[in-house]
């Protein structure tokens, strides 16, 4: 299980960072989307939820409070919020994407190349 969780995270940040690299917004855009959710398998993993098995997520009488019987919430609160502000951090990318499109007439980073790959003045 370990393995495939980090190979997940591996591919989801290869990818992440390859799209990053991208001349076009949207690929930019969805390069972060991927990085974020490759953080979020990270955080995820890190509080043992996914991969420990037997551990009560809530109080249970006769054992005692501490982290080795139940499951860590920590983790699983970083990760919903993280969740969260990504999904309106991608919103508001967008919403600037389509405006700065709007704007420049083209979608690459830099903004040098017009729509019919003409050099903008």
């Amino acid at each position: 299980m370990e393995l495939i969780l980090a190979l997940a995270i591996g591919i989801l940040t290869g990818s992440g960072v390859w799209l990053l690299l991208r001349p076009r917004t949207f690929q930019v855009i969805m390069g972060l989307a991927l990085l974020s959710y490759a953080v979020n398998l990270f955080i995820f993993s890190m509080g043992r939820l996914g991969l420990a098995i037997d551990k009560e997520p809530v109080l249970q009488q006769g054992l005692p409070q501490d982290l080795q019987h139940y499951a860590d919430p920590m983790p699983q609160a970083l990760t919903l919020t993280a969740i969260v502000i990504g999904f309106a951090m991608t919103a508001l990318f967008l919403v600037v994407l389509l405006a700065s499109r709007g704007m420049s007439g083209t979608d690459h980073v830099d903004g040098t190349k017009g729509q019919d790959g003409q050099e903008l003045p």
